[in-house]
């Protein structure tokens, strides 16, 4: 599977989390699509995975990039 990773600051993280969880989109704190639901706090930041619906990429949000 294709995966993209976007580095976005904090407001937008939390305006793109709510749409996701308002429109009921399917989300993990993981790539790997281990934590249903759920949002991480790995490197410092936030991160939340979840996959395109058009394509089927995992897309992936950070407020920190990866150390």
């Amino acid at each position: 599977m294709q995966h993209y990773a976007f580095l976005v600051d904090d407001e937008l993280f939390d305006r793109a989390y709510r749409r996701l969880r308002d429109r009921g989109i399917v989300h993990w704190a993981d790539p790997q699509m281990r934590r249903p639901g759920e949002t991480n706090t790995e490197h410092g930041g936030r991160g939340v995975s979840f996959k395109d619906p058009s394509s089927g990429y995992g897309l992936e949000m950070i407020t920190r990039p990866y150390l």
